[in-house]
């Protein structure tokens, strides 16, 4: 039904285009940052990479949540401020993620992390001087996408574990089915997005679980 729903508009290769991208990027263990706006924190986006890097094997796609305000004596993946920003280098990657347009203060931080040689990516609602820049942008609108900002994300942190020509869901909902939990071990590729979709599809045709 996923399929159905998402094929002819196209939004599967270019999400997963992008987290192509984003994961050819992030190359070093602790290098990838992600940042929101004032009001926006993408905390949910960063919890999913965190899950998809240990079920993938894969610690570079592991985030670094960079936070605006992070409160004193937190955990420590709470507690990495702007001062992250300022320490980027050549080899890292920030991963900007913010549905609202974004401030001044935010711009000539992307900016100042783009001159330090780390490689920017934009996932937003269409905000045009933070697509200029960044290296690789997807504006999430309700003119551009059929699903919302969330949704997106969603796509985006699965396909980003996904090995080959990324194309996770439509290969999972048309090749898989219910056979992507059979013989399934944890590893590089797998246990992502072709195995959540699997559970999905079971459980809507109403298969018995093994």
């Amino acid at each position: 039904m996923l399929r159905a729903l998402l094929a002819p508009t196209g939004w599967l290769e270019r999400t997963s285009s992008f987290a192509r991208a984003l994961r050819r990027s992030s190359r070093t263990p602790n290098g990838l940052m992600v940042v929101g706006s004032h009001t926006y924190e993408p905390w949910h986006l960063a919890a999913h990479l965190t899950d998809e890097s240990k079920l993938s094997g894969l610690p570079e796609i592991a985030p670094t949540l960079v936070r605006w305000h992070p409160q004193p004596g937190g955990p420590a993946h709470l507690s990495v401020g702007l001062e992250r920003l300022t320490s980027a280098s050549r080899g890292e990657t920030l991963l900007v993620v913010t549905d609202e347009l974004a401030p001044p203060e935010l711009l000539e931080r992307v900016q100042d992390v783009r001159r330090a040689g780390a490689t920017v990516f934009a996932l937003d609602g269409d905000d045009p001087e933070l697509d200029s820049l960044a290296h690789e942008a997807l504006p999430v609108t309700p003119i551009t996408a059929p699903v919302s900002f969330d949704a997106a994300q969603h796509l985006v942190s699965a396909a980003v574990a996904e090995d080959g020509d990324a194309v996770g869901v439509r290969y999972a909902a048309s090749r898989l089915g219910g056979q992507a939990d059979r013989g399934f071990r944890p590893g590089r590729g797998d246990g992502t997005l072709r195995t959540r979709l699997a559970r999905l599809l079971d459980a809507v045709s109403g298969s018995p679980p093994e």
